[in-house]
């Protein structure tokens, strides 16, 4: 997580074709929207703009729920035709700061009315957390108020300028999208039909703490991977995993990176000895593993293996690309920040340094409190008639990918087989969101636009290879929901019906 919006971008990429000619109403003048009086809140700008060859009406707002709180948010509404009578809010990315526009243009192009939040600060750089500092009303406008305020907002200005209501309302976002995802179908189970959570930090405060775990063992003394230790293990797990360019069946994969350990008198080296030295075996099975009790219990998993030494992976997310730039990785850079701001108020605090025992689990209370959306219950979400679909790269090096089945089996043992309203894709060869070497490109939301309209829950599903997806190997894989396998399209395998203890 860079300054960047986690993911977001995919809409943009997967988002055609889902136009339906909406029934004509007198519509109000873009102009004349800033008139139109909200609780709590002021239009700061109603202008008409072409985009994408299209008329639409772009509304800025700025919220203030609170004496301290400052939230921006931006509508834009197809006017005219050219609106299908829906409407989509996407999800921010890392700490947010900024309205996420960049997401907002595949919508347009599909008929779509939009709608996205800063989450009530503003900070180009999303990795910083230090406006949290003293101000506990803009961490929970972060947590979940601004959504709530977006969508309501976002609903009375489009009926305001249509002089109807959306005829469906979704939710879509990855990463903390994907965790603003599961918070909306937690905590507002009725403001929208369908939901598309992907790759979802919606255990946030464990992310931290599984951060600062991992790179707490890999600051010790020799415990650093450098390019050559992540091509090693990335060349080993993929020669035990399955020998193509990505790990098909990652629920099969044991790796052990301990049989890497370098024999006595070998001196690791990348052409001498392809080794591992011990304290790089424990800082690769820390990340594999996940972070542990006191008793040794898994209380959040690790990452899967097969993508360590990939352009985007560990060492733009985990590592750094050497010992100097390891903090400025993005895992790392959040992880510090979060410690700092939401768990001690304290802009000097070395998570580096922390003692793993009460203090460090009382700091994670703090920031779950706010932050997480781990509840299960979905019962009033399915009572709405609402759909959720859940997605989650293998290879994802920023959120667990074993987080997500955490997740789904929780809801399962919560609610029964939850299959009715909520599907789960696991996708192999995908990194955070999207990339990687395994075909990724699926139009998420045109699933659940179908599923929603139409009633037609996705099943098997396929995959196709973007840019640089699929070179040497298949152009698209055959995605089965959770339990499932995924496989290479047109060899016609039944999904499985295994589930993972993992």
């Amino acid at each position: 997580m860079k300054s960047v919006q986690w993911g977001l971008s995919v809409l943009a990429l997967t988002m055609v074709g889902l136009t339906a000619p909406a029934a004509a109403h007198a519509e109000t003048a873009c102009a004349d929207l800033i008139k139109t009086r909200l609780p709590h809140a002021e239009i700061t700008s109603a202008k008409a703009a072409s985009v994408a060859g299209m008329d639409v009406c772009q509304v800025a707002v700025t919220s203030r729920p609170t004496r301290d709180s400052d939230i921006r948010l931006e509508v834009w509404i197809p006017v005219g035709g050219a609106w299908n009578g829906k409407f989509v809010q996407v999800g921010n990315g890392g700490f947010a700061g900024t309205v996420p526009k960049v997401s907002f243009m595949g919508p347009i192009k599909a008929g779509y009315a939009v709608a996205g939040t800063d989450d009530g600060h503003q900070d180009p750089v999303g990795t910083n957390a230090s406006w949290a500092l003293g101000h506990p009303e803009k961490v929970t406008d972060f947590g979940w108020r601004a959504l709530k305020e977006t969508t309501d907002i976002s609903k009375a200005l489009i009926t305001a300028q249509k002089g109807s209501r959306a005829a469906r309302s979704y939710f879509y976002g990855c990463s903390d999208g994907g965790r603003e995802a599961l918070m909306e179908a937690q905590r507002y189970p009725k403001d929208f039909d369908g939901i598309v959570a992907g790759a979802p930090a919606n255990y946030m405060s464990q992310l931290f703490g599984l951060s600062a775990f991992q790179q707490q063992t890999m600051a010790r003394p020799g415990g650093y991977l450098g390019a050559p230790q992540r091509e090693l293990l990335q060349k080993a797990a993929l020669a035990e995993c399955g020998g193509e360019g990505f790990i098909r069946d990652p629920m099969r994969c044991h790796f052990d990176p301990g049989r890497l350990t370098c024999k006595p008198g070998q001196t690791p080296g990348p052409e001498t000895a392809p080794c591992l030295t011990a304290a790089q075996v424990v800082s690769a099975k820390a990340f594999y593993e996940g972070r542990r009790d006191r008793a040794g219990k898994v209380v959040f998993p690790g990452y899967s293996p097969g993508a360590e030494s990939l352009s985007g992976s560990w060492s733009a997310w985990i590592t750094g690309s050497s010992p100097e730039t390891n903090q400025k990785a993005a895992g790392p850079s959040f992880s510090s920040n979060a410690f700092k701001y939401f768990g001690f108020e304290d802009p000097s605090f070395d998570y580096l340094k922390m003692d793993m025992g009460a203090p460090f689990e009382g700091a994670l209370k703090r920031m779950a409190a706010a932050l997480d959306s781990p509840d299960p219950n979905l019962a009033a979400f399915k009572k709405h008639g609402g759909k959720l679909i859940q997605y989650h790269g293998w290879n994802d090096p920023a959120i667990p990918p074993r987080a997500s089945i955490v997740y789904y089996e929780d809801v399962r043992k919560t609610m029964g087989d939850p299959s009715e309203f909520y599907r789960m894709y696991m996708v192999p060869g995908m990194l955070h969101c999207a990339g990687g070497v395994g075909p990724s490109g699926v139009d998420w939301v045109a699933l659940l636009d179908s599923w929603v309209v139409a009633g037609k829950a996705p099943r098997d599903i396929t995959a196709v290879a973007g840019p640089g997806q699929g070179v040497g190997g298949p152009p698209s894989q055959v995605l089965c929901p959770y339990p499932g396998v995924a496989r290479k399209a047109g060899e016609g395998y039944a999904c499985s019906t295994r589930r993972t203890k993992g």
